[in-house]
């Protein structure tokens, strides 16, 4: 390129470059509606023991200084992992991701009238032992979101256990484990017929929970013989499917064993005998974003047990 050419070419660039600049409209300066803070407050939470766990409200308290109503959401990481329970008012909560294994939760929130406030109750329930010290967590922390914009503002706050007396002097720090402890132990079980020729077969399943891991679910995978799948579960307040089910019961407290029926069938023509082995393994389900919680003894996650038909009478 000749230098006349250069210099051409560059008075071209510099003068699309200047209708850009012309064309592009300057950032809008913030309304007068819109141009007030929008403050969050909370109060230390309190937890008291019960014989599953701990439960407690936090008090927080928003407050906007726009001059017209806005409508705010609030975002809450947890202090204890799988511990928030509810909101109120507001609602339409949604896990956002795990930060060091504890929640951070989006919940739809209120309008708030201009120069007024609002005050927030959020529950919390900490699935723990509880102990004869009181402890302490830090780490929580709520964000004020209004109108969908960046958080306008944010504070922390510390959370105290109330000892198994009540004292709150001299607390522990809470440390909450991250690696789940569970086991399973079944037994042989034989399927019997059934009046339309199918066979079934009970067989009792006990779960144990060893400590206090965040999980919302325990889920069991079933490996069957050829033709047997889990039929139900008694009692059965999730649906159970051909090759899995979840735990019974709900959530567990560190130590607690459950044991529940597990039903296994096999079709009309099954010849009668020892069909094969088969084994059932739990894991523990927390955040869909993050992979199931590791055990810290995978050995007995799992249970085997023989399958036999049994001949008709």
């Amino acid at each position: 390129m000749t230098t006349r050419t250069a210099r051409i070419a560059t008075a071209l660039l510099g003068g699309a470059a200047a209708l850009i600049t012309l064309a592009t409209p300057a950032a809008a300066a913030p309304s007068a509606a819109t141009a007030g803070r929008v403050d969050v407050t909370a109060q230390r939470l309190v937890l008291d023991p019960t014989d599953r766990g701990y439960v407690g409200t936090l008090t927080a308290t928003v407050t906007s200084r726009r001059a017209t109503a806005t409508s705010v959401s609030l975002v809450v990481t947890e202090p204890a992992g799988a511990s928030f329970t509810t909101i109120e008012p507001g609602g339409g909560c949604f896990y956002n991701r795990l930060v060091e294994n504890r929640l951070v939760i989006s919940c739809g929130g209120e309008q708030i009238e201009a120069g007024k406030s609002l005050t927030f109750r959020l529950g919390f329930h900490v699935w723990t032992t509880a102990r004869s010290y009181p402890m302490v967590a830090t780490g929580g922390r709520i964000e004020v979101v209004p109108d969908g914009a960046a958080a306008s503002d944010a504070t922390g706050f510390t959370t105290v256990f109330r000892s198994t007396s009540g004292s709150l002097r001299k607390p522990r720090p809470y440390v909450q484990a991250v690696d789940t402890d569970l086991s399973i132990r079944g037994s042989a079980v034989t399927l019997t017929p059934q009046p339309d020729g199918t066979l079934l077969g009970r067989m009792p399943v006990t779960v144990r929970y060893g400590n206090d891991a965040p999980t919302f679910a325990l889920n069991v995978g079933a490996t069957l013989p050829a033709g047997v799948q889990v039929d139900h579960i008694e009692p059965q307040d999730m649906p159970s499917f051909p090759y899995g089910f979840s735990v019974p019961g709900g959530r567990f407290v560190p130590g607690e064993e459950r044991t529940f029926d597990v039903f296994l069938s096999a079709p009309v023509g099954t010849a009668a005998g020892e069909l094969g082995t088969g084994s059932l393994t739990v894991t523990g389900s927390y955040f869909y974003g993050a992979d199931d919680p590791q055990d810290v003894d995978p050995s007995d996650n799992t249970t085997s047990f023989t399958v036999t038909a049994a001949a008709a009478s």
